[in-house]
């Protein structure tokens, strides 16, 4: 029997169905145990988030799309296999990222103690050994280069670069997740930084906007 059963079963019953439509809808097929550990990661999400206030979303169905579909969405453009996901928060998207494609290498950075708390329970209650979660700014963050620097929580793509400019390796990317109004923040990239690609993303249960913008150092193909 699963290590997780106990902890699934605080879930309310409509969790799972509205997963499972979910993955569905995106095309993501996966298996009993990387189910588990989605729905493993919600109810760990769901039963932390009472006492720290890891996210603004308190309904656990909710959470199933603004947190892991909202990750999920981004599966296809994420090849790495070494990925870096800047200001993580509760480890989102990196920790689904980690589940649905077991042979990523995921770091996980973010300068919020409690967060980083949760990042390591959710590890080690999920069983992942591919994630590593780091506390640190990401300006004093020293590691080797990374394919693929990924965020969902930078409030300006500009920033995003900026901080981690030494961060991705020399044909590496960088994959902003953003909502409709990014076209200002584009005109603002630094020199030698450019959009390589755009991929409008639509997250099963939500109506709002979403895009990943791929953005690469100039030359790269």
């Amino acid at each position: 029997m699963s290590s997780l059963i106990p902890l699934l079963k605080t879930l309310p019953t409509s969790v799972a169905p509205r997963l499972d439509q979910g993955l569905s809808q995106l095309a993501i097929n996966v298996d009993d145990h990387q189910r588990e550990q989605l729905l493993g990661l919600l109810a760990l999400l769901h039963k932390w988030n009472r006492a720290y206030n890891l996210t603004a979303v308190r309904d656990v169905d909710e959470m199933v799309s603004r947190h892991v579909l909202d990750s999920a969405v981004v599966l296809p453009y994420v090849q790495g296999p070494r990925l870096l996901d800047v200001g993580a928060g509760p480890g989102l998207p990196g920790l689904v990222l980690a589940i649905l494609a077991p042979q990523l290498d995921v770091t996980l950075l973010d300068s919020n103690g409690k967060k980083v708390r949760f990042q390591r329970q959710a590890v080690m209650e999920l069983g992942l050994k591919n994630v590593t979660p780091v506390q640190a700014r990401v300006e004093q963050f020293q590691a080797a280069t990374f394919d693929q620097v990924i965020s969902r929580a930078f409030a300006s793509l500009v920033d995003f670069v900026t901080l981690t400019r030494q961060l991705p390796s020399a044909d590496g990317q960088w994959l902003a997740m953003k909502g409709p109004g990014a076209d200002d923040e584009l005109r603002e990239l630094p020199a030698g930084i450019c959009l390589h690609k755009r991929h409008l993303l639509e997250v099963p249960f939500e109506t709002a906007q979403r895009q990943l913008l791929i953005l690469t150092p100039e030359g790269v193909e």
